[in-house]
């Protein structure tokens, strides 16, 4: 009898809106169900007060595809006539694509993922009620996977979630994942935050991750992950699947992060503003920290500092570590990345340091990368190998546009324009030209001197990452 009784109350479980009181208690009040009737407590008032301000995004793009030789299905011809060989004229064709997305205004501000509108020439968002929208794109940011889109909803507010505190989740907290799942219409599911600060999923720059093990499936990309107090905890983004299905692990941009965004699009820019840390950074391991006498490796190691930057000006030193920003604990780049990457520009943050047996506070300057030298953006044209390649002057401030750290002066390539001679030589946006035809290329006017000179070979050396190559063209 005691058996069916417990097997009753687990099956009960799953249901059980720990929902204790809707509105989520502080940490020290928070209990596990006290009676029966708590137990058989339902997620239906948070859904209904949550769920209109999840809405469906519809876009739509046309885009244009040559045909290939179905010679090309064979992967010995691709082996030495590459993927980007095609015959006959180019064709045109809509293609369409589904997704998630959060108001988070009253006056209809909202979010999504980057990749869920990403080159799209039209966005439709479609809310609960029936009522459908075109939307503005506001600022669209790859780095952090996420977007900020706008709509008129004709001078009537709109359901809209608060943004709640995301440091302030704890492993175990209930959550519920909202969404349009392969199209099926609003999905709602339940779970709980498996883990926080997962830092090395691949999916962003800003690595730094909810993860749930509420049921996220294709579609509910851009949706809201709720906490129980009716709030917005995270945007649910990506899910680790073998077959396609959830498997029950998810993730979740941080609302901290969302905000982040989010501020940025209401002061009118259409890029995130970030504060720059003017030093490059890697992750402490355990070989690093036991030779520098630490027990544990926590934190993380300065082995590059930026001439006259924020970090200098701190007081960092290369062999320094990192420990803690504002009193929260930072282990791998990423988690430094994002705590810095959430706060405003203007004003400072407070950084613990760990020195050669020491420790101790420094407060380091909020403000952004400069833009020196100036980056002089220009299209290469001409009869060389790298026409079609726009490219610019390397500055802190390019550098953390495009996510490559404190990398050196040079060139960097912005574009390149599809079927040209530098796309032929599959070169992309962040490679950084190092030198061209044994001169460094330390400026676009060097390189575009060099460039004009016109030759019958030409060697190249891209550094894309870490890696360096040099290639060798006649034409």
């Amino acid at each position: 009898m005691l058996t069916m009784r417990i097997t009753r109350l687990v099956r009960l479980l799953p249901g059980l809106a720990l929902l204790l009181f809707v509105a989520a208690a502080p940490a020290q009040d928070r209990k596990v169900p006290q009676d029966r009737q708590q137990v058989m407590l339902s997620y239906a008032p948070l859904v209904k007060r949550t769920a209109p301000a999840v809405v469906n995004i519809y876009t739509r793009r046309v885009v244009e595809q040559a045909p290939r030789s179905p010679l090309f299905s064979d992967p010995f011809f691709r082996r030495f006539f590459g993927e980007r060989f095609s015959t006959g004229p180019r064709q045109r064709r809509v293609q369409t694509s589904l997704g998630s997305g959060v108001i988070v205004s009253p006056k209809g501000l909202l979010v999504t993922n980057h990749h869920v509108i990403q080159g799209a020439d039209e966005i439709t968002v479609a809310l609960t009620d029936g009522r459908e929208f075109e939307a503005r794109l506001v600022l669209d940011d790859e780095r952090t996977d996420l977007a900020v889109l706008r709509i008129d909803g004709g001078g009537n507010d709109l359901p809209y979630l608060e943004l709640r505190d995301s440091d302030d989740l704890e492993v175990g907290d209930l959550v519920l994942a909202i969404g349009n799942p392969f199209n099926v219409g609003q999905t709602v599911t339940s779970g709980i935050i498996s883990a926080l600060a997962r830092t090395d999923v691949g999916i962003s720059d800003f690595q730094f991750f909810i993860q749930t093990d509420a049921d996220i499936n294709p579609g509910n990309s851009g949706g809201a992950l709720v906490s129980m107090d009716g709030r917005l905890a995270g945007v649910n983004t990506a899910i680790f699947s073998r077959s396609g299905g959830s498997h029950g692990i998810g993730f979740a941009i941080p609302a901290n992060m969302v905000r982040a965004v989010i501020r940025s699009a209401a002061e009118g820019l259409n890029y995130v503003q970030r504060p720059w840390l003017g030093a490059a950074t890697q992750k402490l391991t355990a070989a690093i920290a036991d030779s520098m006498g630490l027990d544990r490796p926590n934190g993380v190691l300065v082995r590059g500092v930026y001439p006259q930057g924020p970090a200098e000006r701190a007081g960092l030193q290369v062999g320094d570590v990192i420990v803690q920003v504002d009193g929260r604990a930072v282990n791998t780049p990423e988690a430094l990345q994002f705590r810095l990457g959430t706060q405003p520009i203007g004003g400072s943050a407070r950084l613990q340091v760990w020195r050669q047996g020491r420790a101790f506070d420094t407060a380091l300057a909020l403000i952004r990368a400069p833009e020196e030298p100036p980056r002089n953006t220009t299209l290469l044209r001409g009869p060389h190998p790298l026409a079609g390649a726009t490219v610019a002057n390397l500055s802190p401030a390019v550098a953390e546009e495009l996510g490559l750290g404190s990398s050196p002066a040079g060139v960097v390539v912005l574009d390149v324009a599809e079927r040209s001679p530098a796309w032929r030589l599959r070169l992309r946006a962040g490679d950084r030209i190092v030198r061209i035809n044994g001169v460094d290329a330390d400026r676009v006017a060097t390189l575009s001197g060099v460039l004009g000179r016109g030759r019958e070979a030409w060697d190249i050396t891209v550094q894309r990452g870490e890696e360096v190559t040099t290639v060798r063209i006649r034409t």
